[in-house]
């Protein structure tokens, strides 16, 4: 094997308990995409993520822990 050659990865063969989990999460994502893309958009909210989501909430960069 040459500098410039990488090892291909080793594919894996997923169980079918792995597989199905996987399965769920994929159909879980997309259900939470399709539901995000349904909600009505805020009018006058606030810009950035959801402070609820990511704990902490900052305005004119002053931050308050709940």
């Amino acid at each position: 094997m040459s500098d410039t050659e990488q090892p291909q990865p080793v594919k894996k063969t997923l169980s079918p308990a792995a597989q199905r989990a996987l399965a769920e999460a994929e159909e879980r994502r997309r259900k939470a995409l399709e539901a995000q893309e349904q909600a009505p958009k805020e009018i006058g909210g606030r810009e950035g993520p959801d402070p609820a989501r990511y704990g902490d909430w900052e305005v004119k960069g002053v931050a308050v822990d709940f």
